[in-house]
């Protein structure tokens, strides 16, 4: 058998091709397919399958695109209602790959639809099989049962599908069975999802917190309490791969912008998206600028903060990572980049243009302005349960995703400084309040991770 994981860190996503014999099966494909392709010819394989273990709603699969160029069936579960031509595949049901046999069991909980994928190779029995549980089972977690897929059911008839798909399907495995999940550490499909990126059914029997000895009522309320938020951007990916996206090669090349061109772009409704570091964003930028840097976790962030169909306009460090950012985006379903400035933002400040500055400040120095600024305000925006595990004496929680419905409640009069775990975070939360009229802000370098390591206090709560 052939098997590859490819695990796309930016989104915590993994997925999966599957060969024997020349024939080969694509497991929950990210946007860009070439790799895919790539892998593919290189091992000598035709790919005939394309199975999706759900309707994803944190990314944009490629699955139409992936079978448009290969000729291959797209198979979802049977409840998954897709608008395209695919295989329905219901419980029991098998597809054969030479000496490979993929086992459909459906596990419902994160979504109605949501399969598994049990992989057996009959020409070596002594292999343990292979488990692919999509956002079912994770690493040291469940996947959530409150997400867009799950529309129409309630949070906790969610949850007890999930329970019963754990407990009457994937538990009765033998120990030896490995694990592959779709997602790893980062991804908020879950809530204390693992570093690792495989494991075993034993495993997770032993370590993993949902599975442990409980009845179901207690399963129900653990999952279906404290959840964070869903990105707003999850429902809309969710139809979207459900109807099938567009191929990439039909997204329109960004164009060079010159500033006059920009300018006239901000004015008629186009948000200026910077992609660089947060230092580089702190010492110039354009006014009004979101500051989300290539660096992190970027795509889930800008899915995040920006709505759907939003003309956007890049800056970035190097021309070079235009195609990059480009890239990033659509595979969360962002694909309407006009442009980019060109030259960046020498070219800007050079056309006379005005350019915004927003400091950037060490923990000592925040520390010392505490202490003598009784007016600083300090916002922590990273997740509550980030924030109850130790925050800085006197900062208040307003997590980056829902900081614009909380912005109101902060005073744009008072200097503010924005931390964060690291930095990343209180950067574009940083340039979104200084759209919104705040004009004395700091951002907080090396974050709450810094000043806990100069030893300084914190609470928890």
């Amino acid at each position: 058998m052939e098997f590859k994981q490819f695990y796309l860190g930016c989104l915590a996503h993994a997925s999966y091709l599957i060969g024997s014999k020349g024939e080969a099966a694509v497991v929950d494909p990210q946007r860009d397919v070439e790799i895919y392709l790539a892998e593919a010819e290189a091992r000598g394989l035709a790919i005939r399958w394309v199975l999706e273990t759900h309707v994803h709603a944190d990314f944009v699969s490629g699955h139409r695109e992936l079978a448009g160029r290969t000729g291959a069936t797209i198979v979802f579960g049977r409840r998954a209602g897709a608008g395209f031509p695919h295989r329905a595949a219901a419980d029991g049901e098998e597809i054969r790959l030479g000496d490979v046999t993929l086992r459909i069991l459906e596990t419902p909980g994160h979504t109605p639809e949501s399969i598994s994928i049990l992989v057996t190779d009959t020409s070596s029995p002594h292999v343990p099989p292979k488990l692919l549980t999509g956002d079912t089972l994770f690493i040291g977690d469940v996947g959530r049962p409150d997400l867009a897929g799950s529309k129409g059911f309630t949070s906790a008839e969610m949850a007890g599908m999930l329970y019963d798909s754990l407990h009457a399907k994937l538990l009765t495995l033998p120990d030896e069975v490995e694990v592959f999940p779709a997602h790893g550490a980062g991804s908020l499909c879950g809530r204390n999802i693992s570093r690792e990126t495989s494991s075993t059914i034993g495993e997770q029997r032993r370590f993993n917190y949902a599975l442990q000895p409980m009845t179901k009522d207690a399963f129900v309320t653990m999952m279906t309490a404290d959840l964070p938020p869903a990105p707003a951007y999850f429902s809309r990916d969710a139809e979207l791969n459900r109807a099938g996206a567009a191929p990439l090669s039909e997204l329109p090349e960004p164009a060079p912008l010159s500033a006059q061109d920009v300018a006239e772009l901000v004015r008629t409704g186009a948000v200026v998206l910077d992609v660089r570091t947060a230092t580089s964003f702190g010492a110039g930028h354009l006014p009004g600028s979101l500051n989300i840097g290539l660096g992190g976790q970027f795509a889930s962030w800008a899915g995040s903060l920006i709505p759907s169909g939003t003309p956007l306009v890049l800056v970035t460090e190097d021309e070079r990572e235009v195609g990059e950012a480009v890239l990033r985006l659509a595979r969360v379903g962002l694909d309407s980049v006009a442009g980019f400035l060109s030259g960046g933002l020498l070219a800007w400040d050079q056309a006379g243009m005005s350019v915004s500055k927003i400091p950037q400040i060490a923990v000592d120095e925040l520390r010392r302005r505490l202490h003598e600024e009784p007016r600083l305000a300090l916002v922590d925006v990273r997740r509550p349960g980030e924030y109850r595990a130790g925050h800085v004496p006197s900062a208040v929680n307003a997590p980056l995703d829902g900081l614009a419905g909380r912005a109101p409640s902060l005073d744009p009069r008072r200097p503010t400084a924005v931390i964060c775990a690291g930095g990343y975070r209180s950067s574009a939360a940083a340039s979104a309040l200084a759209s919104r009229g705040f004009s004395a802000l700091f951002n907080v370098l090396g974050g709450t991770a810094a000043w806990q390591a100069a030893g300084f206090p914190v609470e928890a709560a």
